[in-house]
C-alpha cells in the first residue's frame, strides 16, 4: 500500500512540477516542528483519532501532516496576533484607542487559532469534490471491468490507472483499495476504509 501510494504521490508531484515549474511539495517536517511538538507535549493535547480521519480526507497521510497541524495550532494565535498589532498600529489609519486596537489583534489571533482547521476543512471539501466528479465514470468502469470477468483487485487496479486524468484523487483512493483488498483479511473492511478516506 506504501509503495502504491508513493507511486501516486510521486506522479502527482511530477504533473504538478511539470504546470507550475517548481520541483514539488515538500512532506518532511523538521526537526523544529517535532521538538516543539515533543516539547509542549501537543500529541496529547489534540492527537485523536477524529484528526487522522480528518488529514486521511483531505489526502495527507503519515506523520509529517499531524505534526505539521499541530505546529501551526500551536504557532497561528501568536502569528496572527502580532500581524494584528503591527497592521493596527503602523499601517492601517484608524483613529481607534489603543486598547481597541490590541483587542482587534487579540481577537485576530484568537481566528487564528482555527485557521488550521479551516485549512483542512478546505482541503477535504476541495478533494470531495474531485472524486464526486470522477466517481460515476469510475464507476461505470469497474462495472465494466467486473462485467468482463475480472477479480475485483483487477478491476480496481484498471480503473485507478484510466480515472487518473479526471481526478487523482480518486485514482489514489482506488490505487490504495486495491492494495488493502489484497492483504486485508476482511474485504468489507478495504470498503469501509474507502469510505472514511473520501
Amino acid at each position: 500500500m506504501a509503495t502504491e501510494r508513493d507511486k501516486m504521490r510521486a506522479s502527482r508531484l511530477a504533473d504538478l512540477a511539470k504546470k507550475d515549474g517548481k520541483s514539488g511539495l515538500r512532506q518532511n517536517t523538521s526537526g523544529l516542528m517535532s521538538d516543539v511538538v515533543d516539547k509542549f507535549d501537543l500529541r496529547s493535547m489534540w492527537d485523536s483519532e477524529e484528526l487522522r480521519d480528518k488529514l486521511k480526507q483531505a489526502g495527507l497521510r503519515g506523520q509529517a501532516p499531524i505534526i505539521t497541524y499541530m505546529f501551526f495550532r500551536l504557532i497561528m494565535p501568536a502569528i496572527i496576533t502580532v500581524a494584528g498589532l503591527i497592521y493596527m498600529f503602523f499601517i492601517a489609519d484608524y483613529d481607534y484607542a489603543p486598547i481597541v486596537k490590541i483587542g482587534v489583534a487579540v481577537g485576530a489571533g484568537y481566528l487564528g487559532y482555527f485557521l488550521p482547521n479551516m485549512f483542512i476543512e478546505n482541503q477535504v471539501q476541495r478533494r470531495q469534490q474531485s472524486i464526486k466528479e470522477a466517481f460515476p465514470d469510475a464507476l461505470d468502469m469497474l462495472l465494466i471491468c467486473v462485467q468482463s470477468g475480472m477479480s475485483t483487485e483487477a478491476a480496481f487496479g484498471k480503473v485507478s490507472a484510466e480515472v487518473g486524468s479526471q481526478s487523482i484523487e480518486l485514482a489514489e483512493e482506488m490505487s490504495l483499495t486495491t492494495a488493502e483488498l489484497s492483504y486485508l483479511p476482511e474485504r468489507r473492511q478495504a470498503y469501509e476504509n474507502l469510505s472514511k478516506r473520501t
